[in-house]
């Protein structure tokens, strides 16, 4: 582990968000963003209000959403899309979030179906093996805004996701610590719930869990994890939806059997129909747990000057990404930039010929799942990944 980042998180002090941080008075001063929703208003305010966040897309206050504009993830100078931490999303489902953690106080526990239940500190988190891992957090309902009908939630545009380079220690080192058995994996974390609402949980398979490329990580892009971002620990879920990616992570339970609580049984589900998408209204269709994420292609720049975005391939590398201006009827390969692995963003950028242009992008991953024109609809709001367009004179 890098010594800088342990000093960080060993120095993390008591106070790391006042009161005042969460206020809505001094959130709507700033200037409108729009968003391009086509049923209902897309303008939301730009604020620095939270501390270690700047321009960032207002969704909510309390408990803080966060959206990241497209502009911060365009790459002109640099082909590394990793997102600033300062302009990575933020979302919590509860206002009671943790404002201050003190770090030499704090234990992780490891409970249930083990041989050995486990209260560990972050310096004996910090001594274990340290891994690093490129991976893509998007929420579940990223893009919720865009569907058609509107959909109750977050009205999220394209911003609740971002790219970092994750370090931390491999969760199954931690399972095999404990000696874990049973059949599924329950995590919680700091966040706490209002009155009688559920505590915030997700659950894995015992096999998911094992997965080689799942982490709990205490530093994000090279420094601590910011306190709105999750620290001092979260999980790190490759490939799936960010509603697994639990924040302010202190509490990992075996369990013997799938989790019944109402964060699996209830909420976070998807219609099992192809592309999780059922005609809009519908009722009483069966419907799982959403899981594993899609590929996607998004636009980050698209002017006279350059036509450039990000993509991902989902649960799976990006093999390729396409343009097209007519339509759809004939596809063109985009340069790609660097690849930093099966689950990060990867850059590419179109040249167009001059004219007027409606433009589409897709993206394929390796696995040859892609991207398709025809919009989905789910009452979750879930799993958007339609081509995108964007008009352009050149």
């Amino acid at each position: 582990m890098d010594d800088a980042l342990r000093q960080q998180i060993g120095r993390r002090g008591a106070l790391a968000l006042g009161a005042g941080a969460l206020a809505s008075s001094p959130l709507w001063a700033q200037s409108l963003v729009d968003l391009g929703f086509s049923e209902n208003d897309g303008r939301r305010p730009l604020t620095d209000a939270f501390p270690g966040k700047t321009g960032m897309i207002l969704q909510r206050t309390r408990g803080p959403l966060l959206e990241t504009p497209m502009a911060a993830f365009d790459g002109a100078l640099a082909d590394d899309p990793a997102t600033p931490n300062d302009r990575f999303f933020v979302r919590w489902h509860y206002a009671d979030i943790p404002l201050s953690v003190d770090a030499a106080a704090f234990r992780l526990r490891i409970k249930g179906a083990v041989n050995r239940a486990l209260s560990l500190s972050l310096d004996a988190i910090q001594s274990m093996p340290a891994v690093e891992i490129a991976a893509v957090n998007q929420c579940s309902g990223n893009s919720r805004g865009l569907f058609g009908p509107r959909v109750p939630g977050a009205q999220w545009g394209n911003g609740a996701m971002g790219h970092a380079v994750w370090t931390g220690v491999r969760l199954a080192d931690l399972l095999d610590r404990a000696g874990a058995k049973g059949s599924h994996v329950k995590f919680a974390g700091l966040d706490q719930p209002p009155g009688d609402a559920p505590w915030f949980a997700k659950t894995l398979t015992l096999a998911e869990a094992r997965s080689r490329d799942v982490i709990v990580a205490y530093g994000m892009n090279g420094v601590q994890l910011p306190l709105l971002n999750g620290f001092p620990l979260r999980l790190i879920v490759p490939g799936y939806y960010s509603t697994y990616w639990v924040k302010a992570l202190d509490s990992i339970e075996l369990l013997t059997g799938p989790d019944t609580g109402y964060w699996m049984e209830k909420a976070y589900r998807i219609p099992t129909a192809p592309r999780a998408s059922v005609v809009p209204g519908a009722k009483d269709f069966p419907t799982a747990p959403i899981g594993r994420m899609l590929p996607r292609a998004f636009f980050t720049k698209a002017d006279a000057q350059a036509v450039r975005g990000i993509a991902m391939g989902g649960d799976a590398g990006v093999a390729k990404v396409e343009w097209s201006i007519d339509a759809g009827k004939s596809w063109h390969a985009a340069q790609l930039g660097r690849d930093y692995g099966q689950y990060g963003f990867r850059r590419w950028a179109a040249i167009l010929p001059r004219g007027s242009h409606t433009v589409a992008v897709r993206a394929t991953n390796v696995r040859g799942v892609t991207q398709v024109a025809d919009p989905i609809w789910n009452p979750g709001g879930y799993m958007r990944n339609v081509i995108e367009t964007a008009k352009v004179t050149v």
